[in-house]
């Protein structure tokens, strides 16, 4: 049979030039702009450069289409877990041609991990190739360039002539302007021209280890004896802990004298999400697939028991994080705190099932990145902070619901995230310094917002929804009538005594005729 051959790829002198064509673009695109489209359109590009550039390989395809659509997930939300996985995708794309078709996690992680650490030396090390082969290289380029006199003159001629009959054509020439060289952009052009060639031109890691494979013998001082015992105390001094929970927390029976819900609610979350974890370290050191305390039958059910015990402990946890939610509101850190929670369940219970069936450690840290990887993933697509700004809005106890106080500075620090909840705050009847400050925070975020929606390149898909929704809730308006001595989210009085008397009555103030939105509100050291 013959051999088989290596995965084509695009010639080397392909590879600078589209490193030069993403250099350029993401100078264009991303330099001191904010995030947005233009994020989303460079990887794109990026994408269909690596797609056109590296090894051909069906193998690289699935990769490559993930790499696509997190692209396009930036276009609707730029975020960091978009930005991280459309990075990993196209990292995977690139090695995928000298890759097996069914590596694990852990062999992918050094493969990337070698793949990120060569990216600065790299280029340095093709240099020095080009180097040792300039004369070869410089000899092709000679003979090369009677090639290219033909379609670059040619080109230039008939752009000089469609300039002159086409006026559209003259003024997008004559606003081309050389970019500065300035060490900054430099320093972006640099790293980005690193970035590109790190795609285009991957250093691959030729051996790759797998998970150490334990001989069977238990660590020194592990027994069957000594783990029959602890997981014995273990069970009872979770028993001790889990029917307390029972009794307080979910039956709702009353606390001992100076010891409120919320403090006990607050004070062991994650405390017990520490203790489930060195539970699962402890079945994976003390019960390794192979050896005698694994094999035995009361062992293993002692430890089914003791993880049952953890999962109830982490949906006590989860409990007791919904409970302080009630009494303190809803962040975006309690909500990852939950995603935590859950996903420290999902990977006890993903331990217990590998003791049971014998499933060896790459099926584990398999089962446990394709989870952590699914949820990330859904995390990505989902405004974690929209949903917190919406229970705060509709659970705040002056709206009328079971929460706490509304905090108006945490919903104006959320960004664009809460503009349609502040709207829909704005349209209901609150008392005047709530509504003052609901109206102060809200102008905020929609000038903020409309001012990024009106650059191209940072436009968004989800903003430009966000936008239309909270004027359809709440047309701004020019003048609104605030409470004197109030500036910011938190009603704080003015310290500029000069700009405000404290003891005249409610005024109107009105927008700074600098403003880029009409808006409800204007701050008092701004207004006119």
């Amino acid at each position: 049979m013959p051999a088989l051959r290596p995965p084509s790829a695009a010639p080397f002198w392909m590879k600078p030039i589209a490193a030069a064509v993403l250099v350029l673009a993401a100078d264009q695109l991303l330099y001191r702009h904010a995030a947005g489209l233009n994020l989303g359109l460079f990887f794109l590009l990026a994408t269909l450069v690596v797609a056109l550039i590296s090894p051909a390989s069906r193998k690289a395809w699935p990769a490559l289409l993930l790499a696509a659509g997190f692209a396009a997930l930036m276009i609707e939300a730029p975020g960091r877990l978009a930005f991280l996985f459309c990075m990993l995708s196209l990292g995977v794309a690139t090695l995928a041609a000298r890759a097996g078709w069914r590596e694990g996690a852990w062999r992918w992680a050094q493969r990337l991990g070698f793949w990120l650490a060569m990216a600065l030396v790299a280029p340095i090390l093709d240099l020095l190739a080009l180097r040792r082969h300039r004369s070869v290289s410089g000899d092709l380029l000679i003979r090369r360039l009677p090639v290219l006199a033909l379609p670059v003159i040619g080109g230039l001629v008939f752009l000089a002539l469609f300039a002159t009959a086409n006026p559209v054509i003259a003024q997008a020439l004559g606003q081309l302007r050389l970019p500065l060289l300035d060490p900054a952009r430099l320093v972006f052009a640099g790293l980005i021209g690193v970035c590109a060639w790190t795609l285009l031109r991957p250093r691959f890691l030729r051996k790759t280890n797998g998970l150490p494979v334990g001989s069977g013998a238990p660590p020194p001082g592990v027994s069957v004896a000594s783990v029959g015992l602890s997981l014995v105390v273990f069970n009872a001094l979770f028993a001790l802990q889990n029917g307390l929970d029972i009794a307080f927390l979910w039956s709702r029976a009353p606390l001992p004298e100076g010891v409120t819900l919320a403090q006990y609610a607050h004070r062991g979350a994650y405390p017990l999400i520490a203790t489930a974890l060195l539970a699962g370290l402890f079945v994976l050191v003390a019960l390794a697939p192979g050896s005698a305390t694994a094999r035995s039958t009361w062992l293993r059910r002692l430890v089914v028991l003791w993880v049952a015990q953890n999962l109830f402990l982490v949906a006590s946890s989860i409990l007791r994080t919904t409970d302080y939610i009630e009494a303190y509101g809803l962040t975006r850190l309690r909500i990852a705190a939950l995603i935590w929670m859950a996903l420290v369940g999902v990977g006890l219970a993903l331990i217990c099932w590998r003791m049971l069936r014998g499933k060896s450690g790459a099926w584990l840290v398999n089962a446990n990145v394709a989870a952590t990887a699914v949820v990330l993933a859904a995390c990505a697509v989902i405004d974690i902070g929209a949903i917190a700004a919406d229970w705060n809005a509709h659970h705040a106890r002056e709206v009328g619901g079971p929460g706490a106080e509304l905090d108006v500075c945490y919903l104006e620090r959320l960004g664009d995230s809460s503009v349609v909840a502040l709207s829909r705050l704005r349209a209901r009847p609150l008392p005047q310094p709530l509504a003052a400050r609901v109206a102060w925070s809200r102008t905020l975020l929609l000038e903020d917002l409309s001012r990024r929606q009106a650059d191209w390149r940072s436009w968004t898909w989800r903003g430009h929804r966000r936008l239309r929704e909270a004027l359809a809730l709440g047309p701004s308006d020019l003048i609104v009538r605030t409470p004197v001595g109030l500036e910011d989210c938190d009603g704080y009085p003015m310290t500029n005594p000069g700009r405000v008397d404290p003891s005249s009555p409610p005024r109107a103030v009105p927008l700074p005729p600098t403003a880029p939105l009409t808006s409800d509100v204007a701050r008092g050291t701004s207004a006119p």
